[in-house]
C-alpha cells in the first residue's frame, strides 16, 4: 500500500503544480497512472474526485482572470457528454476501457500537439457548446477535459491567461459531474478505495499548487504545458498497451 500512496503523492503533486502553471496537468498525468495502478474505473473515479478539490483551490488563486460568462456556457453542457461517457464505462470490460482511455488520450494529445495550427477560426456559442459536451465525455471516460477545450481555445483565439484561469472552475464542475454521474448510474464505486488516498491526495495538491504559484513566476506557461503533454503521452501509451494486452 505504501508504494502506491507514494506514487499517488508524486503524480498528484506534479500534476497540480503543472496545472497551476499552465492550466492543465492533474487529469493528464494522474489519469493514465491511476488507470493502470487502480484500474480504469476506480482510477479515473479517484482522478475525478481529486480534480474537483484541485480545481477549486486553483480557481481561488486565479479567479481575477476567469471569464465567468464563458465558464457558464461551457460548464452548463458538460453533463450532455458525461452521461454517455458513464454509460460506456458501465458497459465495457476493464481491458477494453483501458484501451479506450489510452486511445482517447493519445488522439486528443495528437490533435492538441500537432493540429492546433490547422484548426480553423470559430466564433459564437455553438463551438463552445460542442467543446463542453466533448470535454464532459472525455472527462468521464478518461479524466481529461482539457484537450477538447484546448482545441476550442485555439480555434476561438481565446487569450492564454484567461483561458488557463477559466479552465479551473470548468474542471471543478466537470469533475463533480463525472464523479456523481458514474456513482448514480452504477458505472463506478469507491467501496474498495483505501481511505488514505484522500488525505495523501489533498496533501499532494497543497504542495503542488503552492509550488506552482512559485514556479509560475519563472516558468513559461507554454513550457509547463509541453511537459504536461509529454508526460501524459507516455502514460497514455502504457494504458493503451496494457488494455490491448488484456484483450488478446
Amino acid at each position: 500500500m505504501l508504494p502506491g500512496l507514494l506514487l499517488l503523492f508524486v503524480i498528484v503533486a506534479i500534476g497540480s503544480c503543472l496545472q497551476r502553471v499552465s492550466g492543465m496537468g492533474l487529469g493528464l498525468i494522474a489519469g493514465p497512472v491511476l488507470s493502470v495502478v487502480m484500474g480504469p474505473v476506480e482510477g479515473i473515479l479517484v482522478v475525478n474526485a481529486l480534480a474537483v478539490v484541485n480545481a477549486a483551490a486553483t480557481t481561488v488563486t486565479v479567479r481575477q482572470n476567469v471569464d465567468w460568462r464563458k465558464f457558464g456556457l461551457i460548464a452548463s453542457v458538460l453533463i450532455l457528454g458525461a452521461v454517455p461517457g458513464a454509460l460506456l464505462v458501465r458497459e465495457v470490460s476493464p481491458p477494453l476501457l483501458q484501451a479506450l482511455v489510452g486511445g482517447v488520450l493519445l488522439v486528443a494529445l495528437a490533435v492538441v500537439t500537432f493540429g492546433q495550427d490547422k484548426v480553423p477560426r470559430v466564433s459564437g456559442r455553438a463551438p463552445a457548446v460542442v467543446a463542453g459536451v466533448a470535454g464532459g465525455f472525455m472527462n468521464t471516460l478518461a479524466g481529461i477535459a482539457g484537450p477538447a477545450l484546448t482545441v476550442y481555445a485555439q480555434a476561438s483565439r481565446w487569450p492564454q491567461q484567461t483561458y488557463a484561469a477559466t479552465l479551473q472552475p470548468i474542471f471543478m464542475v466537470a469533475g463533480f459531474i463525472s464523479f456523481g454521474i458514474k456513482l448514480l448510474t452504477g458505472a463506478g464505486s469507491l467501496a474498495d478505495t483505501h481511505w488514505l488516498i484522500w488525505p495523501v491526495g489533498v496533501a499532494a495538491m497543497a504542495l503542488g499548487i503552492g509550488s506552482g504559484i512559485v514556479f509560475s513566476r519563472y516558468i513559461a506557461r507554454g513550457r509547463a504545458r509541453k511537459l504536461a503533454l509529454a508526460l501524459a503521452a507516455m502514460g497514455g501509451v502504457v494504458v493503451l498497451v496494457r488494455g490491448i494486452s488484456g484483450l488478446v
